[in-house]
């Protein structure tokens, strides 16, 4: 089939590439966000799906909105049956939705209807869900609303993090979409609609969120840390810098005000939560890089020694 590809992300670049590598299908053109500035330099940088596009000799288009009549009438000239659309980051409009003459499929990674939305495998990690998955959708007007022609799923475990979940969706995301392209008449005939009731709302992560609040259940605050790494990465206040707490696991403690180290050794350390503790084990200073705290502990031991207490105020 002659396809339309729209996405911006590493997630979606898997997915472009599984297409272009595909014979028997042909990518005519990509849309993906445009060049944002990116680095300390803040210099203008393509994102991972334009920068395969390129090298592949498609045409790459990056306009800042899809509501415009010119915009719509270049895609309607591709004459592409289907536009496979994966983390592209604009809404398409129902013109646009309509233009491709077999419709436009999303591949969202989530299990829907659970998590619609932006950020769907950090709110997963987040609210202690035990499986996550690829859905692969008929596009409608709605957010992430579409019936559904095909699911993967995969478990997600106390270790994983985002960046372990998003790996692992980016791994089954690729040939499920082949599968469904290749019987695209049949799945699309025995789509199954969504449950409304199931749905929940994966909201953008802000920045503000990865502040660690030690009034908080332990259980709550390893679960953030994980659906945080590697981006934004949580964090906390130590001396009035902001230490990013990269990896933590719960552990067994005795009661104290929240945010008081009760232990610092080679183990990490354990710190008093809300409810329960926390054992940090992965942190990283200002002007630093991510450390074990045992490394930490050679330089900076009176730093972080029991009795210290974390705060939570921003630096």
């Amino acid at each position: 089939m002659k396809l339309l590809f729209a996405g911006t992300p590493a997630f979606a670049r898997v997915h472009l590439d599984a297409l272009l590598a595909a014979a028997e299908h042909e990518v005519v053109a990509v849309l993906t966000q445009p060049d944002r500035p990116a680095g300390r330099g803040k210099r203008l940088t393509a994102s991972p799906v334009k920068e395969s596009a390129s090298a592949a000799g498609v045409p790459v288009l990056q306009p800042p909105t899809l509501r415009d009549a010119g915009v719509q009438a270049t895609l309607a000239a591709y004459g592409a049956e289907v536009m496979v659309v994966v983390a592209y980051g604009l809404i398409l409009p129902e013109a646009v939705l309509a233009i491709p003459a077999r419709g436009c499929l999303n591949v969202h990674a989530s299990l829907l209807p659970r998590w619609r939305g932006a950020a769907p495998i950090q709110r997963a990690i987040e609210a202690g869900d035990r499986e996550s998955g690829v859905t692969i959708m008929q596009m409608d007007a709605g957010l992430d609303t579409g019936a559904m022609l095909a699911t993967a799923r995969c478990p997600i475990d106390e270790a994983t993090t985002a960046g372990d979940l998003h790996d692992r969706l980016a791994g089954l995301g690729p040939p499920l979409l082949l599968a469904v392209l290749g019987e695209l008449e049949q799945r699309q005939a025995a789509a199954a609609a969504q449950d409304d009731a199931g749905a929940c709302y994966a909201a953008k992560i802000d920045k503000a969120e990865a502040a660690l609040d030690w009034a908080r259940p332990a259980a709550e605050l390893a679960r953030r840390i994980r659906a945080f790494n590697p981006f934004p990465v949580c964090y906390t206040i130590l001396d009035g810098e902001r230490v990013r707490v990269w990896h933590a696991v719960t552990a067994a403690g005795p009661a104290a005000a929240p945010g008081t180290i009760l232990a610092s050794d080679d183990h990490g350390l354990l710190v008093a939560c809300g409810e329960g503790c926390l054992r940090l084990t992965a942190l990283q200073f200002p002007g630093g890089r991510c450390l074990p705290v045992a490394a930490l502990l050679r330089a900076r031991a009176a730093r972080l020694a029991p009795g210290r207490r974390f705060g939570t105020e921003p630096a």
